[in-house]
């Protein structure tokens, strides 16, 4: 959490390594680019629900036809019956000759009707110049072959993948936070070092040269102390350039102008390195922890699911339809210009016959591509494990290389005490001492970077063990 100092009319802004957290958490667009991927993951696996549901469509047509439909060529001319009493049967009303012989035409080979009933071409002929046509339908799957139970999984795991990728991205960005962080940290404390060095040897110039004048020095000996003064003010600008540039790395990896004053609660960095974590681990508790890990075995839910899918376009298919069409002209009582239609209600049964092999090859690809999945999950567990066992040994490392820095350091500031001592007794040079300073801002830059070393294995050592929840 932020917090403001106030310092007499100018306000600056301290932060925490929380607060910074927070904000790279909620800046960063690689975590903002996966929330939107959380987000069209649920609004998939809710699309994939709505597939379990009957479809409504409306369809609508208008057609505009050139010419009128004539079912007839020209009128049609149909024979007659009669009702015979004595047969008590129909007849044709057909021509005889005086015997009752029907008579037939010479030209056609048929009959001579005596009578017909006449069709105008007209009564036959349509107006369809403007044709409107619609159709309400209704589609409710009965049994797809378990596709659609097989697709709502998909976007469940997907869903689930999709968090875990964004878990994985917040750990990421949280440990270069850290990163940027505790180097500001060491940064400014080497800042104060090298500041506490540009002193220490401008003191010791002013000691030579009061010497010089007393004549107890040589000409030499300043000579080689301003050069060792000149490297310390060049090293203490290159400090406080690098910080400058630390500071506006964290800035930017928090999502904050560049330019952003940004003062850090551990500025004032005190010897407090962490404590040691406990290493006791189950690497198959690892293995679950760890979100990169998760996000390929939800991957491989979906690979399974994908095979029930390839399965599934082998097997029947069965649907009820129902439909509400209408037109205008319509056909329902005869012809008419007007808008009329019905209900229909029926059910579709598809099943795939033959296709070559070709969707049975399609299911063994997606059972390939599982196999390879579950493949590179065993590979990137066995390199987790390398990179557990690697983080554990540098973090046991990091606290050795503390204890160490620390001894030396107290050595060096032994070493330091009794150089300016025998300086001053006249039995070391100003070589020895020069030699003793820098002894001394060596060790104690080591102790340093081993205090920095120690809170950024720290924090490794929870991301690859998957305990840097956030």
């Amino acid at each position: 959490m932020a917090m403001l100092v106030c310092a007499g009319t100018a306000y600056a802004q301290t932060y925490t390594l929380d607060s910074c957290r927070n904000l790279a958490i909620h800046n960063n667009k690689t975590i903002r680019l996966a929330e939107e991927g959380i987000k069209g993951a649920g609004y998939e696996r809710k699309a994939a629900k709505a597939a379990y549901l009957p479809g409504i469509d409306f369809a609508g047509t208008y057609m505009y036809n050139q010419k009128v439909i004539s079912l007839l060529g020209e009128d049609a001319k149909l024979p007659t019956m009669s009702f015979d009493p004595s047969s008590q049967t129909f007849k044709y009303n057909i021509l005889t000759d005086p015997n009752g012989t029907p008579i037939k035409d010479p030209s056609t080979g048929g009959y001579i009707p005596t009578e017909v009933a006449v069709i105008p071409k007209e009564a036959m002929s349509y107006d369809v110049h403007n044709v409107f046509a619609g159709a309400f339908t209704l589609t409710q799957p009965i049994y797809m072959g378990g596709t659609i139970r097989a697709l709502n999984e998909i976007t469940k795991y997907a869903e689930k993948a999709a968090v875990a990728a964004r878990n994985s991205v917040v750990q990421d960005v949280i440990y270069g936070v850290d990163q940027a962080y505790w180097t500001v940290v060491s940064l400014k404390s080497k800042k104060k070092l090298a500041e506490s060095f540009v002193t220490l040897v401008d003191t010791l110039r002013y000691n030579v040269n009061a010497m010089l004048e007393a004549g107890v020095a040589t000409r030499s000996d300043l000579l080689t102390v301003d050069v060792k003064l000149n490297e310390a003010r060049i090293m203490l600008t290159k400090v406080d350039n690098g910080l400058t540039l630390a500071r506006m790395a964290l800035a930017q990896v928090c999502g904050l102008p560049v330019q952003s004053e940004m003062h850090l609660a551990d500025e004032d960095y005190k010897s407090n390195p962490a404590t040691g974590a406990s290493l006791n681990y189950n690497i198959n508790d690892v293995f679950a922890r760890r979100q990169d890990l998760e996000a390929i075995r939800q991957g491989i839910s979906v690979l399974k699911n994908r095979e029930k899918i390839a399965l599934g376009t082998m097997l029947p298919k069965v649907a009820l339809v129902g439909a509400y069409s209408f037109s205008n002209p319509n056909v329902v009582n005869g012809f008419s210009k007007s808008f009329a239609g019905g209900f229909s209600v029926g059910a579709t049964v598809a099943i795939p016959i033959w296709h070559w092999g070709g969707k049975y090859n399609h299911y063994r690809a997606t059972k390939s591509a599982t196999n390879a999945q579950r493949l590179l999950l065993e590979d990137l567990e066995e390199k987790v494990e390398l990179q557990v066992n690697q983080a554990k040994f540098s973090y046991q490392e990091a606290f050795k290389t503390y204890d160490m820095t620390v001894a030396n350091m107290k050595s060096a500031e032994e070493n330091l005490r009794s150089a300016q001592l025998g300086y001053k007794e006249g039995v070391l040079t100003t070589d020895d001492v020069i030699a003793a300073q820098t002894a001394w801002l060596q060790a104690n830059s080591e102790k340093i970077d081993a205090e920095i070393g120690i809170h950024l294995c720290d924090v490794y050592l929870s991301k690859v063990l998957g305990n840097l929840n956030y």
